[in-house]
């Protein structure tokens, strides 16, 4: 994976996790927040960690924000520093924006001003808590959009001894297979030749409904 820049603002303990998870998968992680403590408390698990208030724009400009590939805003309980932060570094040119939102009103206030993503914690971690509830099959879910998923599946027993080429899982079932897990290792990105066999777990991405019915497929 290429290394990458990233600004992350607001470091409660969603955006502290955020930012030090990042730090530690090899990447450049500039944390700001207004509250001295914060940035003190992350200071050694990130590349740089700055005190600032982020709604000053020349303060922003003065950091180079442009030249970070993905921006972070983490402020979820001021919906108003939030959107300003959103307008703010969008408007200084960062490539990819990722933003934290507090309700359902404020996701779509996030989405209309810029953010190329938004986050609802609770609401994203429910969905994927529910899906694992439901599903024997499912060990981890990611709504990429309402439309949208990464699943993590047990393969269905009716796949096992077929090839990709034979499964041909994008024409028939709508999704891609991304990767194979199993007990000896990850094959990412199997070719049509690579077989699926009896326990196997793939990663797959595709529309949410295609990886329902893939969930809900009996074993035989």
């Amino acid at each position: 994976m290429d290394k990458k820049q990233y600004v992350v603002i607001g470091l409660g303990r969603f955006g502290a996790s955020v930012a030090k998870t990042l730090y530690s998968l090899g990447n450049d992680v500039l944390a700001i927040d207004s509250e001295e403590s914060l940035v003190q408390e992350i200071s050694d698990s990130v590349t740089h960690a700055v005190q600032m208030d982020a709604t000053d724009e020349s303060a922003l400009r003065s950091l180079g924000i442009k030249n970070f590939d993905v921006a972070v805003v983490t402020i979820g309980s001021d919906i108003q520093s939030s959107a300003m932060i959103t307008l703010l570094i969008k408007e200084l040119g960062v490539k990819y924006l990722i933003a934290k939102a507090q309700n359902e009103l404020h996701a779509k206030l996030l989405s209309k001003i810029g953010a190329d993503r938004v986050i609802l914690p609770e609401r994203d971690m429910g969905i994927r808590v529910a899906h694992n509830l439901i599903s024997s099959n499912i060990l981890d879910y990611i709504e990429l959009s309402p439309d949208y998923s990464i699943a993590e599946i047990v393969s269905p027993k009716e796949w096992s001894g077929k090839s990709l080429r034979e499964l041909n899982a994008r024409a028939r079932y709508g999704i891609n297979i991304m990767a194979i897990k199993r007990e000896d290792g990850v094959n990412i990105a199997p070719g049509a030749d690579d077989e699926i066999q009896d326990g196997d777990i793939i990663l797959a991405i595709g529309g949410s409904e295609e990886l329902s019915r893939i969930e809900n497929m009996i074993d035989r």
